[in-house]
């Protein structure tokens, strides 16, 4: 239970408190730079993300790296353990910055996501808009720019995003869908790219973007449908991570 103060409020002191002394460090990271605005290069921020490098978790996901550094797993389609996955993982769990024996996994991730295999079986085209797995394209943007591995690749990334946004804002990937609507579902991951893109490179395109990327959360209050106000799906209203 969540403590109350007299008047009903949260006893968000106390909350912050049991936190911060959590065995798990993303926890603490997360309660550090996220609630209580901690900059990055303060002394306890850098030591709780020490912390996390060595922990059990992290060493699990990289525990099987080849001698070259690669794990021997296609990227993307071993869900969860391939190269894509675990630099996802690792930005979601505060792992450090600049890390330069991720590069490896990075080469992987990118080969695969900027191969002509990705562009035939992930690209298309729906009743003359564009179709693209925005996630995909997302998240390994947001994990590259979050770890500091980004290169001149990523802005590849970036305008793939870019080119691909459909006239409502959202993305989609569905080569079936009907056009009139983006993928609620598809579209909330390349926001969150973008707008650290934007946020690290001051791109006013990807501003632009993510404020077109919002309207369709904006206009459905995150969670509901335009026509009836009623709940779009169950999981919606689910506390849940990561989202």
């Amino acid at each position: 239970m969540v403590g109350m103060t007299g008047d009903g409020g949260l006893a968000a002191d106390g909350i912050v408190a049991r936190l911060l002394d959590s065995p798990e460090p993303s926890i603490r990271w997360r309660v550090l730079t996220r609630l209580l605005g901690t900059p990055a290069d303060d002394p306890a921020v850098r030591s709780v993300r020490a912390d996390i490098a060595a922990s059990v978790r992290v060493r699990t996901l990289l525990s099987e790296r080849r001698d070259d550094g690669t794990l021997p797993f296609h990227p993307y389609g071993a869900t969860w353990y391939g190269a894509h996955w675990v630099l996802v993982a690792l930005a979601e769990l505060g792992y450090p910055g600049g890390d330069e024996s991720l590069i490896p996994l990075r080469e992987q991730a990118l080969g695969w996501v900027l191969s002509e295999e990705y562009r035939t079986r992930h690209i298309g085209q729906v009743r003359g808009l564009p179709t693209l797995h925005a996630s995909i394209d997302g998240n390994l943007l947001w994990a590259l720019l979050s770890l500091g591995l980004a290169d001149e690749r990523a802005e590849e990334l970036v305008t793939r995003l870019l080119a691909t946004q459909w006239p409502d804002g959202g993305w989609n990937c569905d080569r079936h869908a009907s056009g009139r609507v983006s993928s609620f579902v598809e579209s909330l991951i390349p926001l969150r790219a973008l707008a650290l893109h934007a946020q690290r490179t001051g791109r006013e395109d990807s501003r632009d973007a993510v404020v077109r990327a919002g309207e369709p959360f904006l206009s459905r209050q995150l969670f509901r449908r335009i026509g009836d106000g009623t709940v779009m799906a169950k999981s919606f209203v689910q506390l849940h991570f990561p989202c």
